[in-house]
């Protein structure tokens, strides 16, 4: 960053780190001991659509590899398209296998990134919930490197749960690197992987 920069109150954007996932599994576990919420075995990446045949060809590769596991009895990946034209890919594993959620999570980020679709990147999400049937999503932000907590109220018309969020946030300091700006924590209303 230069001199002018700093004059100017430019900051340099934060590159994105995806390893910065693999800080889930742990978050996970305190998120269990210290809140009682436990992974749902539901994770989602968010991203632009592009069209053409690249991009054609890389949602393919994605299908491709997440659905190998449906051989053993996994269940194939989802893809949909939410309101504002994001495309999501819901990937599933077994609630208690955290680590293989979040390396099917890491896989299509890196593919996505590497085919030079890093710029369409937006979020990926992990789903969580507890026994009181609230939900709860680590939403990692791609474009800051950092991750927040999103818990809709049950039953609620898009009112989040404002203090379980913060409560998490404190939880999670230690696991995960945090979003500290609260006006980027978006509301992922009705995001593949987080149940209401």
């Amino acid at each position: 960053m230069g001199f002018l920069d700093v004059i100017l109150g430019r900051s340099k954007p934060v590159r994105p780190d995806l390893d910065q996932l693999f800080g889930l599994p742990s978050a996970a576990i305190t998120l269990e001991a210290g809140a009682g919420f436990t992974p749902t075995g539901l994770g989602s990446v968010c991203f632009a659509s592009v069209e053409g045949g690249a991009f054609g060809r890389l949602q393919s590769d994605v299908r491709e590899l997440l659905d190998a596991d449906t051989d053993r009895g996994g269940v194939p990946v989802e893809f949909s398209l939410d309101g504002y034209g994001y495309t999501w890919l819901l990937a599933r594993q077994p609630p208690d296998d955290v680590a293989a959620l979040v390396n099917d999570l890491h896989a299509v980020n890196t593919l996505l990134q590497d085919g030079g679709f890093g710029p369409q990147l937006l979020c990926s999400l992990l789903g969580f919930h507890e026994a009181a049937g609230r939900s709860l999503a680590l939403v990692y932000l791609y474009k800051r490197g950092t991750f927040y907590p999103f818990a809709p109220l049950p039953g609620a018309a898009e009112k989040r749960d404002n203090a379980l969020e913060l409560q998490v946030r404190a939880l999670l300091g230690d696991d995960l690197r945090i979003e500290q700006d609260l006006s980027r924590w978006f509301p992922v209303w009705g995001a593949p992987g987080l149940h209401t």
